[in-house]
């Protein structure tokens, strides 16, 4: 059996591990990369292998960085199945069109200078048919049902608690006279946190391959989430600002309106109109209310007791371009939720130009800021930012809630590979950056994995 590494290896995006097993080929995640532009638009269109020669894609969850560039595999020439939980298919139903949307659009806008200089115009990374034929390629399965993927591969998905549908990737493996187990955790979510079930950690395994995102950090308590978010609106209601809270429309933005409807209830934050300005994010949440055999016990009570859980009377789910433009003219306090997390992409970007030169305003990150994404220099409170093409001032407090990531930190992590009865012969960490997840490989070997590999791009290792 052969393992080939080829995204988010070193790096935290674009998730993509071949499986090579009995002359079959299986491809764990099919994800986008994102960071710097021209970069990304180079490496998404860098696959290493024939798609028409990989056998089945196994998908993680429904997150672009893991799923986003199936639908160029199935312009490629890819025939097999994507196999993945219920409630991840019709994530991709929604994601995969918009991502295409954007695709399309972006290149659309790039190709009116490319033509003005006399350069030949780009063709978008895939389409929107090429994300239509792809998800006619996709297959749910529940969690605990073994299926037969490959000659000598049978799969089962356990819930991974990291956002709806996703999952920890078990493969039984019989090659030759030989049994291999081999886990891929996806992203692995986290204990406590609102909607999900926890997190199931896996047992057994001769080969695990796991993410490394929060390698060396630790995050806030579920304790101090509510209460620093209801800081944060408080102290930008008290100067009459506007609070804009970038976040990816699955898992993150219904977990942000989730503690909202909360603090709201209990009188802990003023009752201020909350949009969530994202058609995808709005599709996504009806999504979520279709799929409650996802939720935990907390979220099913709240649901017995008739109330929405991502709906409250002062929310408004935003999906017209218009109605989104003319959030910019409220000028009294108010929170806008908007897409995408990194802030790459999406209506952020226009609330961005809006918000950020003036000081009463706040943006709040809740979630991980890949490098060079215009994220992470908000982050990084760069005195000026580039939206679309020209420089703004960064005037606006940022302020972090890290407790809100999907993602289990430093000690989560441990505590979740802590329940195998007998320690992986292989260990290989990825979707990380390369700090995390040397750090993190460090960890493990004090807790007696013995041999553990951070896979450079492009690295191929035989077990």
């Amino acid at each position: 059996m052969f393992l080939h590494f080829h995204g988010a290896a070193r790096t935290v995006t674009g998730s993509s591990h071949l499986v090579e097993v009995n002359g079959t080929r299986l491809l764990l995640d099919c994800g986008l990369f994102q960071g710097k532009r021209k970069l990304a638009f180079e490496r998404n269109r860098q696959v290493p292998w024939k798609s028409s020669e990989i056998h089945n894609v196994i998908l993680s969850h429904a997150h672009i960085d893991h799923s986003g560039n199936l639908p160029q595999l199935t312009r490629g020439g890819f025939q097999g199945r994507v196999i993945c939980t219920q409630a991840t298919r019709d994530l991709c139903e929604w994601m995969l069109r918009d991502s295409a949307h954007i695709q399309e659009k972006d290149v659309e806008y790039v190709n009116t200078k490319r033509r003005k200089s006399g350069q030949t115009p780009f063709e978008p990374l895939y389409t929107t048919k090429d994300a239509e034929d792809c998800l006619k390629l996709f297959e749910g399965i529940p969690y605990e049902h073994p299926v037969t993927v490959a000659p000598g591969v049978r799969l089962t998905f356990r819930d991974a608690g990291h956002m709806l549908g996703s999952a920890i990737v078990h493969l039984d493996i019989t090659e030759g006279q030989r049994s291999i187990q081999l886990v891929f955790t996806g992203d692995v979510g986290r204990e406590h946190m609102p909607i999900l079930r926890n997190p199931v950690p896996p047992t057994d395994a001769l080969v695990l391959i796991s993410e490394s995102t929060y390698g060396d950090r630790l995050h806030d308590r579920e304790d101090d989430i509510k209460g620093r978010l209801a800081e944060v609106v408080n102290q930008t209601t008290a100067r009459g600002g506007k609070l804009l809270i970038p976040a990816f429309s699955v898992g993150r933005t219904q977990n942000v309106v989730y503690f909202l409807n909360q603090l709201t209830h209990e009188g802990k934050i003023p009752s201020l109109p909350v949009f969530v300005d994202s058609p995808l994010s709005a599709n996504v949440t009806e999504v979520f209310r279709n799929h409650p055999e996802c939720y935990d016990s907390e979220t099913l009570k709240f649901l017995e007791q008739e109330r929405d859980p991502f709906g409250f009377s002062r929310l408004t789910y935003v999906r017209d371009a218009e109605a989104s433009k003319a959030l910019n003219a409220i000028t009294t306090p108010c929170i806008i939720i908007a897409a995408s997390g990194m802030m790459e992409a999406g209506r952020v970007i226009h609330h961005l130009k809006h918000i950020a030169p003036n000081p009463k305003n706040t943006i709040l990150i809740v979630g991980y800021m890949a490098e060079n994404t215009l994220g992470r220099r908000v982050e990084e409170r760069a005195p000026t930012i580039k939206l679309f093409g020209e420089e703004y001032p960064l005037k606006a407090a940022v302020c972090e809630v890290s407790g809100l990531s999907g993602h289990a930190d430093r000690d989560e992590l441990l505590k979740f590979l802590g329940h195998f009865r007998v320690k992986p012969d292989y260990t290989f960490l990825v979707h990380g950056e390369e700090v995390q997840s040397l750090s993190f490989a460090e960890r493990l070997r004090e807790h007696n994995f013995s041999r553990v590999e951070v896979p450079f791009p492009g690295q191929r290792f035989e077990i």
